[in-house]
This record gives structure tokens, sequence and C-alpha cells, in this order.
């Protein structure tokens, strides 16, 4: 009889088989500079061996029926195909019954015909990031030698498109495209995402710290810092999920999903959400480095936060333990009493608690930074979350509340390019789809004809 048999509950532990190593150098990305605190000699790998204890662990350790691998980077198909094929020829052996789905997080550039076919024969959920139309993605996901990937991450979706892979895209919100939310929407659905995940980037930069220190600070570091330049505003953010929420919600429930706003309804219904961000605590879903190192959070991945090493340790003591149950209730426990106090923390729950790096107005620690930008939304969204709930707490459809939000929300006109500035014209391709939104390429939409937009 399997020890672990007594384990009441799931938890998720993301996988980063190459570590922090990754073929492009995104100027805000939080994840690159992690190779500090492994150094030069790490070969940055998750070797046969470790890679065989992990998932023969991790499978056995949890009484579901369904078993969800999720690869992150760094870059995780720069560990190969092969590497792949061994990751399905483990899950197989160790399987005891139960189903495996595999997750993989891609920056898209390195996808080809051969790794597509692998994604469909073998069943993965492909995330894609890919921040919008080009001006916007080539802002700031550059190679490492500072050149745009605009062009090559939508080859790979197409790709994808192509193989008939199943994928979401991952979208981070900054200081930059905050601006263009219906654009940034209109195109991720002319490229045929139908999941789309609005990630907002809130970074500090530590001050006075020698160059092989990690520079990024955590949410709960005292130390002093400056807000990284491309995080985003916080009112910049609440009307941005305002603007994509009202596309949303007059034409796509159903058919489109945004996981902030299936969060939203899942409070507002009284269930728990699907995203530890919106959820009352969290500390289930860890990260397990190339070497076996453990750490409560992807984004609290610091020394102080690790946890153990899966060679020496168990994922149940790790994830069950003190440390790990503590750091799970702080986000219920730390909130400060302008939080508790709030109308919408049961919509909120303070958001993600590496973003708690302000003031209350009465000068409390532990605010999110974001909270200006959350509570425009929720207030925004409050009555149409009320309707669906309705909805749903009488067994009706909540895609009902689209013909009663359209007496209430005006559609915004659709902007194509003949509108835009000029830095943003130039930097549409041809084969890109058009921002207009129609899902035509840009070639063949509004690159040579004038069109009247608002009438669209």
């Amino acid at each position: 009889m399997s020890t672990f048999q007594s384990i009441p509950l799931a938890f998720h532990v993301m996988a980063k088989p190459t570590g922090p190593i990754c073929n492009l150098g995104c100027t805000y990305c939080y994840y690159l500079e992690k190779e500090k605190i492994y150094g030069q000699t790490s070969r940055f790998r998750m070797d046969d061996a470790l890679l065989e204890k992990f998932i023969n662990e991790y499978i056995a350790t949890q009484n579901v029926p369904v078993i969800q691998f999720t690869w992150h980077g760094g870059e995780p198909t720069l560990s190969g195909m092969d590497y792949f094929r061994r990751v399905l020829y483990l899950q197989s052996k160790y399987s005891r019954g139960k189903t495996i789905e595999n997750v993989l997080q891609t920056n898209g550039t390195l996808l080809n015909d051969e790794w597509c076919r692998f994604f469909a024969d073998n069943h993965f959920l492909i995330g894609i990031s890919v921040d919008g139309p080009e001006h916007v993605h080539d802002r700031y996901r550059l190679t490492r030698s500072g050149k745009p990937t605009f062009a090559q991450v939508m080859r790979g979706l197409e790709l994808l498109v192509k193989h008939k892979v199943e994928f979401n895209t991952l979208s981070v919100v900054n200081d930059y495209n905050a601006s263009f939310a219906l654009e940034i929407y209109r195109f991720l659905k002319a490229a045929g995402s139908h999941y789309m995940q609005f990630t907002p980037i809130v970074e500090r930069i530590a001050e006075r710290r020698p160059e092989s220190a990690l520079h990024l600070l955590a949410g709960g570091d005292v130390a002093e810092g400056t807000l990284a330049p491309w995080s985003v505003k916080p009112m910049d953010y609440g009307k941005f999920l305002c603007a994509v929420f009202d596309e949303w919600v007059i034409g796509d429930v159903g058919d489109y999903f945004v996981p902030t706003f299936d969060s939203a309804l899942a409070n507002w219904t009284g269930v728990m959400p699907s995203i530890c961000i919106h959820g009352e605590t969290c500390g289930h879903a860890a990260a397990i480095e190339h070497n076996g190192d453990v750490y409560a959070c992807d984004h609290y991945v610091f020394p102080e936060y690790r946890l153990g090493n899966i060679r020496t340790d168990s994922l149940v003591s790790m994830m069950y333990s003190p440390r790990q149950t503590a750091f799970g209730k702080a986000k219920r426990d730390a909130l400060p009493q302008y939080c508790k106090e709030c109308e919408f923390l049961f919509a909120c729950n303070g958001e993600c608690p590496k973003n708690r790096i302000a003031r209350t107005p009465s000068n409390e620690e532990g605010l999110n930074y974001l909270c200006a930008g959350l509570r425009h939304f929720y207030r925004h969204i409050s009555p149409y979350m009320a309707f669906m709930a309705e909805e749903l707490a009488n067994a009706r459809p909540p895609a009902n509340v689209m013909t009663w939000a359209r007496k209430r929300i005006k559609p915004q006109p659709v902007v194509g390019t003949k509108q835009l500035p000029a830095e943003q014209k130039t930097a549409v391709r041809s084969n890109a789809p058009c921002p207009c939104g129609s899902g035509k390429k840009f070639k063949e939409c509004c690159r040579n004809k004038p069109v009247d937009f608002a009438k669209r």
C-alpha cells in the first residue's frame, strides 16, 4: 500500500527543466536573473534521475484522478524533444491508472512543424507568450541582442493553429501596452486565442546591490527599491481590464475566456477561483528548479523561500510543511485593515502577495500596489457579475448577460491602423493579423484602404 494514500489534497509544482535559461532576453523578465542563484558552473538541465524521481513522486503523492504537469522556464523547449519523449515515457510508467496532462509555456520562437506535431500527437496544452500586435510585443520581448521577436512568435503561433494544437495566450500588461487594451484583445482573437491571460507586471529594483546579487525584490523584502519602469500603473491596469471586460461581456461570454473574469465570477458565487492570486489563501502551487530545489511559488524563487530539495526531502513534506502553510495563510492573515474593510475583499483577496508593496491611506504596510485599479475594475463589473451569479443560481446560462449588457454598454469603434500613430503603423507586418480585429491579414485589410472604422 502506498504511504501517500492518506494525503487528502492535490497540489501543483511548476517544473523548470532548464531553470532560468532562455533564448530571449525580455527586458521585463523576472526570472532570467535567477541564474545568479546557481552560478556559472551550474548545468541548467534537470537530469534523468531527478526527472524520474520528480515524475514518480508527483504522481504518487496526490489522490486525484487527473495529474497536471506544467513545464516552464526560462524556455523549456531548450531541453529538446527527446527530453519530453522521456517525460511521456516516465509519466506512462508511473501513471498508476491516473490521467496525465501536460502544459508547456513557451515564448514560441523555437516552434517548428516537428514540435507542433509532437504537441498535437501527445495532447499538450501550450501557453504562448505574446503581448499583442507588433509595436506592443516588441516593446519588451526581445532577443538577448535586443532584436524584435514578434515575427518569430507569430510563425510559432501559426504552426500551433496549423497542427490543431490547443493553446492559450499569456500577455504581460506593462507601462506601455496598458493603453491598447482593445487593440490587444481584438488582435489575440484574430490570432485564434480563445483563452487569454493578462498578467500585470509589478517589480521593484533593489538599490545599491552588487552585480552578482539578485536585483529584483521579493514581495516581502523590506530593502529599499525603485519601481521598475516597465511596471504597469494601478489605474492603467484597472482601465485595461474594464475595456476588455466591456467588449467581452457584450459579445464573447462563453466563447472567449479571461481567467481574471472567471475568477471574479467564482468569487461572486462563493466558489473557489481557479487562480491562486484571487483566492483567500495560497501556497498550493510551488516551483521546482532544474537541480531539485523547491520554492514556495514561481514568483518567490529567492533563497529565503526555498523549501528544500527533492533529492533529500519529499514533495509532501515540503508542500505541507509549517513554513509553506504559513506562507499560504499569510496571504489572508497579513492583510491590512484597509483591505479587510473593503467591499471587494471577497473578490480580490488582496491579489498576489508579491504586489503588496504599497501603504494604505493610514500608512499601514501591505497594501497591494494595484489596489486603486483593482477597486476600479471590481466596482465596474459588479452589476454584471451579480447578474451572471443570479443566472447561475437559477440554472440559467451566464451568457444571458450579453443581452442585458448590450443595453448598458456602448460598443467601442474598431480602431484600425489608419487611425494609429505612425510608430504603430510602420510596426505592423503585412502577414500579421490586422489590429482592427477583422480576422484578416494586415495586407488584406487595413494597409491599403481607407475605412470608416466607427461604422464597421
